[in-house]
């Protein structure tokens, strides 16, 4: 990519990032993990009461991006052909018809994906990985590019299903939506600033500046030494003695995408300390598991997020 290729697309992301944060209001932090997680190819998990915008930040990207959306809110009595679609006989052609289900679309909304049960949560599990899914013996390839924005409300909350370890394991990071601050409250009180600005919300990019941008973050440049310290707090998680299950290998390589693709948001083509350091937290703590014994005298819903904290800051930062 030319240096001047170079800046027009991160004058295009740029843009993207303001166009989103004009309709989700006081959540800047939830909108850029957003669009690192899309550039690097991965899936969003976001925790958060009812209300705040979660829905609203799917449908807004998919708008922005020009690409396709659907919207699948789970229950206890969904199926996994709810969600893959499934295969029907036509009497007239006397074959099989495939009928394709939400999950073809370029951005998946999984609404509440805690409400329904673990069979039907693993029937997202090929899509997500592999960008396909297999129904009757037949594999069909998923529109690219390919998000899953997936919300739960908290685990505290009855009539859920948790989340597995492998199923979160396939979210390239989980964070948490929490109420605007005062201000940006008072401005959606106001105007209904976010259901306004959705509608008159314009394509910034198309899905194919989507994947060109995609293919720019795998060129970012990542130094030895942040590699290094990438492992080295990854190491750690797994020999705590707060943590009975440390950061796979997957994990890693989230965090090592997910730095690539924060350095490009910035307009870099390189990597530095500060974009791997706060990305820990949300690459890690839903791959990690507190050990039984402490996580009593912790909250549970930050358990993990603490320990990491510890973690990271008693790691040494390159230079």
């Amino acid at each position: 990519m030319s240096p001047e290729t170079a800046i027009a697309v991160s004058y295009k992301a740029a843009e993207l990032e303001k166009a989103l944060r004009r309709v989700i209001r006081g959540n800047d932090e939830v909108v850029r993990l957003a669009l690192v997680s899309i550039f690097a190819r991965g899936h969003l998990l976001i925790e958060g009461v009812p209300g705040v915008g979660k829905t609203t930040l799917g449908q807004a990207l998919a708008r922005a991006i020009d690409c396709t959306f659907q919207r699948v809110q789970f229950t206890s009595d969904m199926l996994p052909s709810d969600v893959l679609g499934i295969s029907v006989y036509s009497a007239m052609e006397q074959v099989f018809e495939f009928k394709r289900g939400p999950v073809f679309t370029n951005v998946l909304l999984a609404d509440e994906i805690n409400r329904t049960t673990p069979k039907t949560q693993s029937a997202l599990l090929e899509a997500m990985n592999e960008g396909q899914v297999t129904v009757d013996a037949h594999s069909y390839e998923l529109p690219q590019p390919f998000l899953v924005i997936a919300t739960q409300n908290p685990v505290e909350h009855h009539g859920t299903y948790p989340l597995p370890e492998s199923q979160l394991d396939r979210f390239l990071m989980r964070v948490r939506m929490g109420y605007p601050d005062a201000t940006a409250e008072r401005v959606i009180l106001r105007s209904e600033a976010g259901a306004a600005h959705l509608q008159e919300l314009q394509p910034v990019l198309t899905a194919a500046d989507v994947l060109e941008m995609q293919e720019a973050v795998k060129r970012i440049r990542v130094d030895e030494s942040l590699v290094t310290y990438a492992l080295e707090i990854v190491k750690r998680t797994r020999g705590s003695e707060y943590l009975s299950l440390g950061v796979s290998p997957r994990g890693a390589q989230a965090l090592y995408r997910a730095a690539q693709a924060m350095a490009f948001l910035d307009g870099r083509s390189f990597c530095t300390p500060e974009d791997f350091k706060p990305l820990a937290v949300p690459v890690f703590a839903h791959r990690v598991v507190v050990n039984g014994q402490y996580a009593s005298t912790m909250k549970k819903s930050e358990q993990a997020d603490q320990v990491l904290r510890e973690i990271v800051a008693n790691v040494a930062v390159p230079v």
